[in-house]
C-alpha cells in the first residue's frame, strides 16, 4: 500500500536533531493545547466525512497504474517540548502521507534538483510553480487531477491524528531542502507543520522562495485560532479555484 522516498542525491542533509530548539514565545502554552484538540476534533471529522471519497481515489489509482496506493515521504517538522508553560520546538524527521500521483520508479531526484535551483534563486521571482514542476511528465493521469485540486493531500490528516502536522502551520519540507536554509530560515519550523497555511492561500506557485519564508514566518510570529481559522476558511477558494497548483 506505500510507496517510500527516503533516499536522496547528495546526501549532505543537517540532521534535523542537529537543529537548535526554536523558542515557541511566551503566551502559547494554552494556544498549543486549544490547538491540539480542535485539529484531533477536526481531523477525525474530516476523515470520517471524506472517506468515502479517498476510498474511490484509492480505487482510481490502483485502476489508474500500477503501484501502492500511498506515497510516504521522509519531512522535517517539529515538536512541541514545554518546560513551565513554555513552549520550545524541537526539529525532527516524520514520514508524511500522501496520494500517489507519480508512477513507480519515477525519478526523485529532479525534485531536489529544482528545488536547490528555486533556493539558490532567493528573492528572484520564479517561472516555475514553487515546489511544484509545471508539465511534470512523472504524473500519472489520476495524479494529475489530484495535484491540481490537492486531494493528493487528505491522507495527512492521519499525520495530524498522530500529532506529526497540524491542520494550519508551514508546509513540511524534505531534509534536503532545510540542507540549504540560512540560519534565519530556521524560525519557519518554529511550530507544528500543517497541510494548509498562509503561503497555500497567498501565493503558492507564485511567490519566490524568500517570500515564501517570509509568509510562513509572519504566521509563527502571530499564531492564533482566529488566524487559523480564517486560513482553513481561506483554503476552500484557494483549492476550488486551483489558484497557483500545477
Amino acid at each position: 500500500m506505500l510507496q517510500g522516498d527516503t533516499s536522496f542525491i547528495g546526501q549532505s542533509v543537517r540532521p534535523a536533531w542537529h537543529i537548535p530548539a526554536l523558542d515557541g514565545g511566551n503566551g502559547r502554552y494554552l494556544y498549543a493545547r486549544c490547538k491540539r484538540i480542535v485539529d484531533v476534533i477536526l481531523a477525525a471529522a474530516a476523515l470520517a466525512l471524506f472517506s468515502p471519497l479517498m476510498l474511490l481515489i484509492a480505487l482510481l489509482i490502483k485502476l489508474d497504474s500500477p503501484g501502492p496506493v500511498l506515497f510516504v515521504q521522509e519531512r522535517v517538522g517539529c515538536k512541541p517540548r514545554i518546560n513551565r508553560r513554555r513552549i520550545a520546538y524541537q526539529p525532527c524527521q516524520f514520514y508524511v502521507y500522501k496520494f500517489r500521483s507519480m508512477r513507480v520508479q519515477a525519478d526523485h531526484g529532479l525534485h531536489e534538483r529544482f528545488v536547490r535551483e528555486f533556493v539558490a534563486a532567493r528573492g528572484e521571482q520564479a517561472s516555475i510553480g514553487t515546489f511544484k514542476i509545471s508539465g511534470d511528465s512523472r504524473l500519472t493521469r489520476v495524479g494529475r487531477v489530484l495535484r491540481k485540486t490537492s486531494l493528493d493531500e487528505l491522507p495527512q490528516l492521519l499525520n495530524v491524528l498522530k500529532g506529526d502536522m497540524s491542520l494550519v502551520g508551514p508546509r513540511p519540507v524534505p531534509p534536503y531542502e532545510v540542507a540549504l536554509y540560512e540560519e534565519a530560515h530556521y524560525q519557519r519550523l518554529a511550530t507544528l507543520p500543517g497541510i494548509t497555511g498562509m503561503w497555500q492561500v497567498r501565493g503558492r506557485s507564485r511567490v519566490p522562495f524568500e517570500q515564501m519564508i517570509r509568509m510562513d514566518i509572519e504566521y509563527v510570529q502571530k499564531a492564533s485560532l482566529w488566524l487559523d481559522l480564517k486560513i482553513l476558511l481561506l483554503t476552500i477558494p484557494a483549492v476550488i479555484s486551483g489558484r497557483g497548483a500545477e
